[in-house]
């Protein structure tokens, strides 16, 4: 049996152009892939150090401020929670929008041609915690509200585990960090009866204290 020629011509060599272009284009973006794949596993083995230790002793004074402020204006947090979660939530919206600006920033500098790897991984590991934060607040708000004492502990333990979950690009210490705000909020849960729950020292120590520990290992680790 005779193979049978390829057409010559124009139209062929045309068609063989536009077989080879595609066949680089691949090649291409096989490798566009293969680089990236690297660029990840860089980043997530490398320590980042986009966060700022004064920006985060900064959230430390907002904790404080906040406890103070619920102290003058909220007496009794058990009687209007939304106002109990408009200081905390706010706090926690000002908190994270400066230490996001930041690590951005500090991440442009100090990682350089990284810094977009090395943001991603910080925010894979913390997004979970901050968005079950989230949800469980909104729960609890609209269908359990007289579960609402349970609120600043769980708050603390989910804060917990982003702790842990950024320790593999961050300083071995801040395990510690993890641990002081997981014994916090398990303290906070126990609170109930002794109605201390809600007092302005169950968010204001615990976060005062821990983004206090957190600025002093990024200082000197």
């Amino acid at each position: 049996m005779q193979l049978r020629r390829l057409p010559q011509g124009p139209i062929a060599a045309n068609l063989q152009a536009r077989l080879l272009r595609c066949r680089g284009v691949t090649e291409l973006n096989k490798a566009l892939a293969q680089i990236r794949t690297i660029r990840d596993q860089v980043a997530r083995g490398t320590e980042f150090r986009g966060y700022g230790p004064s920006t985060l002793a900064a959230t430390a004074v907002l904790a404080l401020l906040a406890a103070l402020a619920q102290r003058r204006w909220l007496p009794d947090p058990s009687r209007d929670i939304a106002r109990y979660l408009s200081i905390w939530i706010a706090t926690a919206a000002v908190s994270l929008s400066i230490i996001s600006i930041e690590a951005v920033l500090r991440a442009r500098r100090v990682h350089a041609g990284l810094a977009a790897e090395m943001l991603r991984t910080a925010l894979e590991q913390f997004t979970p915690a901050i968005a079950a934060g989230l949800l469980v607040t909104v729960v609890v708000a609209r269908y359990a509200p007289d579960s609402a004492w349970m609120l600043p502990g769980l708050w603390q333990v989910l804060f917990s585990l982003g702790v842990f979950a950024s320790c593999r690009v961050l300083p071995r210490p801040m395990f510690a960090v993890g641990l002081w705000y997981l014994a916090a909020g398990l303290t906070c849960l126990t609170l109930r009866d002794s109605g201390a729950a809600f007092s302005p020292w169950a968010m204001g120590i615990a976060f005062g204290v821990g983004q206090t520990l957190v600025a002093l290992v990024l200082q000197w680790c």
